[in-house]
């Protein structure tokens, strides 16, 4: 009888969960769908990422988002039911960080890879998703476009407006290359976390930092996730920021101010995709009338560098590489420690030429685009990640948390710093 009645009162809540009809959330995902490299790695990574997501009790919000998503019935539902599960797993996510929700779980505050974890589930469940109504591959891109961003933080910047506050906007980066390693993790991204929404008191006032983080993906940047994110905030609005800065993982044991950053991409990206050409322009935003090959940092470098923030050497990297006139790309390229020559073109920044490289180059040259010259603006690398457990199924010990929040925690402190040094507009 007890499991008879169990049955039946399982049948009413699937039933009042569907509006009258039985919903199970299996029933509105076709799992033939391939999915991309990067979301396949929840499944060729287990049980890593399944226990990440359970010690920091995420998986919650990937089995409401299932559930919600079956019950759309129609595209207008669905932007509804995307925008309030990405907006709130974002909101969590720096909840979390910031100590406001102790109740979620044992893992460590300063852990970003809940967030990045159940992002994954939730973008692998759309690309699975086989609504009633019928779904475009334009709307499913739309969808997943507004799913990406709300939880990313970028939808959620708010700035007060007008005078008597200093406005910073920084960006961290998800974990990248788990195809080699599954417990990566990504001390600027959880940087991030424990910024958004900070109110810091500098000598001549207030200062308020909002905060998103960076697929690395190179189709998300060709498609202007930085300038969209950087962009609106760069205009000569109410809300035009002050200062901004893009952060990301880096060398060991050092935290880098990137003199330069440069006009080229190289490398593999999480969906596995490769590039090795110029960065490309973005339509919808205005870019310079001469492309720029490098672009110099107008970060508040002395007042970094002097901060005292320890425990990782804090210096100006001015390192690039080139190919100079005048056979240019059709020969080798140099690279030099004291920045770029006259009429060469770019090879690589002081981050290099992948993604976190190119974060500096797009946010810098959209601000150019702009207009917005005297905004400061420039790029941090900071300490790599290390400690991961010589036992591969661990994935957290107290060495690899102490490191990690040493790493964020200094960077915090780099981000005071600039904002002190910046005058209120």
């Amino acid at each position: 009888m007890r499991t008879k009645y169990i049955t039946a009162c399982i049948f009413a809540l699937a039933i009042l969960l569907g509006g009258g009809q039985m919903v199970f959330a299996d029933d509105c995902f076709n799992k033939e769908v391939p999915l991309t490299p990067e979301e396949q790695r929840i499944e060729d990574g287990k049980p890593i990422p399944q226990q990440i997501m359970a010690d920091a009790d995420f998986t919650q919000y990937a089995d409401q988002f299932e559930e919600n998503l079956c019950q759309a019935k129609d595209m207008k539902q669905a932007e509804n039911i995307i925008k309030k599960h990405g907006e709130k797993l974002w909101k969590t996510a720096v909840q979390r960080a910031q100590g406001e929700r102790s109740e979620l779980g044992e893992l460590d505050r300063y852990d970003d890879r809940p967030l990045y974890w159940t992002r994954l589930h939730m973008t692998s469940a759309l690309r699975k998703w086989e609504p009633e109504f019928g779904l475009s591959d334009a709307d499913r891109e739309s969808l997943m476009k507004k799913l990406e961003y709300t939880s990313r933080g970028i939808t959620s910047i708010d700035f007060p407006k007008g005078k008597g506050v200093k406005r910073i906007l920084i960006s961290g980066f998800d974990p990248y290359r788990l195809e080699q390693e599954f417990r990566r993790s990504n001390p600027s991204g959880a940087a991030a976390l424990q910024l958004d929404g900070k109110k810091v008191m500098t000598e001549d006032g207030l200062a308020i930092i909002q905060a998103a983080n960076f697929p690395v993906r190179w189709e998300d940047f060709e498609e202007g996730i930085v300038e969209d994110t950087f962009g609106p905030y760069l205009k000569e609005t109410k809300e035009q920021v002050d200062l901004m800065m893009t952060i990301s993982q880096g060398g060991p044991r050092v935290m880098a101010i990137e003199g330069y950053a440069g006009r080229w991409q190289t490398g593999i990206d999480n969906k596995l995709e490769e590039r090795s050409n110029v960065i490309p322009t973005v339509d919808h935003w205005p870019m310079p009338e001469e492309l720029p090959e490098f672009i110099e940092t107008t970060l508040p470098v002395k007042a970094m560098t002097s901060a005292e923030t320890g425990p990782w050497p804090v210096e100006r990297n001015n390192e690039v590489c080139e190919w100079q006139a005048p056979d240019y790309r059709d020969g080798d390229y140099v690279c030099q420690e004291n920045g770029p020559t006259e009429n060469s073109k770019a090879r690589s920044g002081g981050g290099g030429s992948y993604l976190s490289n190119e974060s500096q180059y797009r946010s810098n040259r959209v601000r150019l685009g702009l207009g917005a010259y005297d905004i400061p603006g420039g790029h941090l690398h900071v300490a790599a990640q290390e400690n991961y457990p010589e036992d591969s199924d661990v994935y957290i010990t107290e060495d690899f948390r102490e490191f990690r929040q040493t790493t964020v925690d200094q960077t915090v402190e780099l981000v005071k710093a600039a904002a002190g040094a910046v005058d209120q507009k």
